[in-house]
């Protein structure tokens, strides 16, 4: 009747824990979006650069070089590739609690029991051969084997590892973003490097420009058709635009330190060649349509795995509210005297245990565990939506810019011509009197900051080229 009474709660117990285990807490669950347009614009193509190897999309040798150099140097790159190693032993960490684990222990040590005691009573009590007794005080020598394993009933473990799993090839493609962003900042650098070249050699040659139109109005004021005014002013000119380069040489020399930055180096002088910097013809970019973008961005495929990982550790959380099998075992040898150590089967103890736990009450550190990787979950998702939004919108902001920009420096180079023949003409007038000194001063601003903006518009045609390649998930592979 005892038994059958012990066997009815043990019942009940399992009963109730099996309960409480499936009364699991609400949360909130949402599908990730993952619908596109169909296309950028009113052209389906396929074709898209983001496959081109960036090697063959840049085709200046110097740039190529910088690149590769980054791509071996720059430490945010060679600290990301340690992420990978650390994703890479968690999964063997992970797969470590799939199996049973096993180890050794060696133990010795003295045990004195009081007379008045039930082992110490015990012991005086007990008939043995004269001289076989066992000693007052008790020495123990010990050795063995223990092996332990938890039954992943739930897949709790499996499930750990898979998301283990996920968070490294996570890493894998967060080393290709990385790779991404560096070629575009070195090649966008780049380019910033070659334009502040060419705006150098512009206000070179227009001091000069300027220096003889002073030297004009010098011979003009001594033949007294101009006034001590009108020096000043071509001479303050002069002086303000000498004072422009050093400004653009303190901008060359930040330049040529952020791309030695990103090259893991040193300062020291960039080998380029911008001679031929205004003639450069931008590249053609084919964007292909936005679904590509979910296999060619790797900060896309990041955020896709890592939301894939975030849905596995809910399930790592879920199983923590169901019970546990634990198998322990042990073998080995234990006796109060080193001769006898090694006897068998009088020394040898070996013993074999199971062990079903659960959480039956004051779950609530189970609980919040659970609420966080679900809101965890939630967040990977409405992250993998921002990512994928925001590769589309870059892409098309880009593609605006291309056309904008070519519009934009096709006028600039006809003002610039335009400017550049009023000089010749505001010049002869002036030396023929139907022209004051103030419209040669200002004639000659002008073409200034035209000729510069010319240069500046150049950079953002080459720049644009570069960040729609990058935006479409160029660069890495």
């Amino acid at each position: 009747m005892f038994k059958k009474s012990i066997y009815k709660y043990l019942g009940l117990a399992v009963i109730c824990a099996a309960y409480t285990a499936c009364k699991l807490p609400e949360v909130a669950q949402r599908a990730e979006n993952k619908n596109l347009p169909a296309g950028f614009s009113d052209a389906q193509d396929t074709l898209n650069s983001a496959k081109i190897q960036w090697k063959s999309f840049f085709t200046d040798p110097d740039l190529v070089s910088l690149i590769d150099t980054a791509l071996k140097n720059n430490q945010e790159l060679n600290i990301t590739l340690q992420d990978i190693e650390i994703a890479r032993n968690e999964i063997k960490t992970r797969k470590g609690e799939l199996l049973p684990t096993l180890g050794y222990g060696v133990g010795a040590g003295i045990d004195k029991v009081g007379r008045y005691t039930s082992s110490g009573a015990g012991d005086a009590s007990t008939e043995i051969t004269p001289g076989k007794g066992v000693p007052e005080i008790l020495p123990d020598y010990r050795f063995g084997l223990q092996a332990n394993w938890e039954a992943d009933i739930w897949h709790k473990l499996r499930n750990s590892k898979k998301a283990a799993v996920s968070h490294y090839l996570s890493t894998i493609e967060g080393k290709n973003f990385v790779i991404t962003n560096l070629v575009a900042e070195v090649a966008n650098s780049y380019y910033e490097l070659l334009a502040l070249d060419n705006q150098m050699d512009i206000v070179k040659k227009n001091i000069q420009i300027q220096s003889d139109a002073l030297e004009l109005m010098k011979i003009q004021k001594e033949a007294t058709r101009v006034t001590e005014l009108a020096v000043r002013k071509f001479q303050a000119e002069v002086l303000s635009t000498k004072s422009l380069q050093f400004d653009i040489q303190q901008n060359i020399t930040e330049e040529e330190n952020k791309i030695n930055f990103l090259l893991g180096r040193y300062p020291q002088p960039i080998v380029r060649d911008g001679s031929t910097f205004t003639e450069l013809v931008p590249a053609t970019v084919q964007s292909g349509i936005p679904s590509q973008l979910l296999a060619n961005r790797p900060d896309i495929k990041q955020a896709e795995l890592e939301l894939a990982a975030a849905k596995l550790d809910v399930k790592v959380a879920k199983a923590q509210f169901y019970p546990s099998l634990g198998i322990s075992a042990t073998v080995g040898y234990q006796a109060f005297n080193p001769s006898y150590l090694l006897k068998t089967p009088e020394s040898l103890i070996y013993s074999l245990a199971g062990d079903l736990a659960g959480p039956l009450i004051n779950k609530n550190a189970i609980k919040a565990a659970y609420l966080t990787a679900n809101a965890k979950q939630l967040q990977a998702v409405y992250d993998y939506e921002k990512t994928i939004l925001n590769g589309y919108i870059e892409v098309a902001n880009e593609m605006s810019n291309i056309n904008n920009l070519q519009k934009s420096y096709d006028l600039k180079s006809q003002q610039v011509k335009a400017l550049k023949e009023s000089i010749e003409i505001s010049n002869a007038l002036f030396r023929s009197s139907r022209a004051d000194y103030f419209e040669v001063l200002m004639t000659q601003r002008d073409a200034l900051q035209a000729r510069l903006e010319l240069i500046e518009t150049k950079k953002q045609q080459l720049n644009a080229v570069v960040n729609i390649y990058h935006a479409l998930g160029g660069g890495w592979n």
